[in-house]
């Protein structure tokens, strides 16, 4: 069912609807930030990089209009700081989604990402009625897993060659919270410090194997 893009904020920071009249500010921010982005880029194995980015925005609101997406622009005391899309939502006996974010270079380290998950994580639970919310991060990806860290994503395991990132297949480690973990909100239990430790702690089995290729089957 098609799901209305809400605003969500806290403080400082803002998740909005993005639109189509935002692809010149989005294009100009992830230009800038390509080398700190480039490394965490999807990319398809099927067909060389494109930077459309009213392409990209289009694809985007069509999810959201088919009610399997969720793009926000994230904004920072009013100014374009990256994005969150929730993706993937399924709905009845499964009632899923994932997410994924970037944050530009210059605002790392000031909690933006964090409160922004946790926004759309409310949301999602109290305001749509998912039942479990996932975030898959590289292993080598250590911000992304600060936050995942910090709001108490259960770690739930490794996917080989999950997605194809910059170029090739990677690895990814899945952390997930379903709503009755969280009844009172994401954002309340991280501001209020009570996340149990250790809930994101990717086990030593899990990053030994990811610290090594995937064996490939001779032909």
């Amino acid at each position: 069912m098609p799901t209305a893009i809400p605003t969500l904020r806290e403080g400082a920071v803002t998740l909005r609807p993005i639109r189509l009249r935002d692809a010149k500010a989005l294009e100009r921010e992830l230009m800038a930030n390509r080398s700190w982005l480039r490394t965490w880029e999807a990319t398809s194995p099927y067909a060389p990089m494109s930077f459309d980015t009213r392409a990209s925005i289009r694809s985007l609101l069509t999810h959201s209009r088919t009610g399997s997406g969720l793009p926000f622009l994230v904004e920072y005391n009013g100014e374009l700081a990256g994005q969150l899309n929730v993706s993937s939502i399924t709905w009845g006996s499964l009632s899923s989604a994932s997410i994924g974010y970037w944050v530009g270079e210059e605002f790392a380290g000031r909690s933006i990402t964090p409160i922004a998950v946790a926004l759309a994580t409310d949301y999602c639970f109290g305001q749509l009625g998912l039942h479990r919310m996932e975030i898959c991060i590289r292993p080598e990806n250590a911000p992304s897993l600060r936050v995942v860290e910090k709001l108490g994503f259960r770690y739930e395991g490794l996917r080989r060659r999950f997605i194809h990132i910059n170029g090739a297949w990677r690895d990814h480690f899945a952390f997930a919270l379903v709503a009755e973990e969280v009844r009172g909100g994401v954002l309340r239990r991280w501001q209020d410090g009570l996340v149990p430790e250790g809930q994101a702690r990717v086990n030593e089995f899990d990053r030994a194997a990811a610290a090594q290729p995937l064996p490939v089957a001779d032909k």
